[in-house]
């Protein structure tokens, strides 16, 4: 599994080029995208059985609609979400924010990054440069 990174400041189009990437990342397998929330918290709605369950602890607390499922899980450790993914047959897993880890980046903007492989690139660019980014 491809692990592709994307950061930068806040407001400087990491959402918007993600949304663009992954269709064409689908075309090549299956896509997981990990969004680092920063400073504020998911908020899970109140009341809600699946909401109930997860704060009554719950490893895992899942709710399935017509067209999708949202899973909850007790943990906010990135290694345990890629390994999720891994396990779960993901292909490539984008990682948005996380600025700390040191992974082959992608950055939007001028953030400054050690890491970084690709400033500012398009879609295109990232594909063509698959091998730049770390397998887990």
């Amino acid at each position: 599994m491809k692990i592709i990174q994307v950061s930068g400041r806040a407001n400087t189009g990491k959402t918007t080029f993600i949304r663009n990437l992954i269709p064409v990342l689908k075309s090549r397998g299956r896509v997981g995208v990990i969004k680092h929330l920063g400073d504020h918290d998911y908020l899970l709605d109140e009341g809600k059985d699946t909401t109930i369950f997860f704060e009554n602890g719950a490893d895992i607390s899942v709710g399935i609609d017509s067209h999708k499922s949202v899973i909850a899980l007790h943990t906010d450790n990135l290694d345990e979400m890629l390994q999720f993914f891994k396990n779960n047959g993901m292909d490539f897993a984008v990682i948005e924010g996380c600025k700390k880890r040191n992974f082959p980046k992608i950055i939007i903007g001028d953030l400054p990054g050690d890491t970084c492989v690709l400033r500012n690139p398009t879609v295109d660019q990232v594909i063509s440069s698959l091998s730049l980014f770390e397998e887990y």
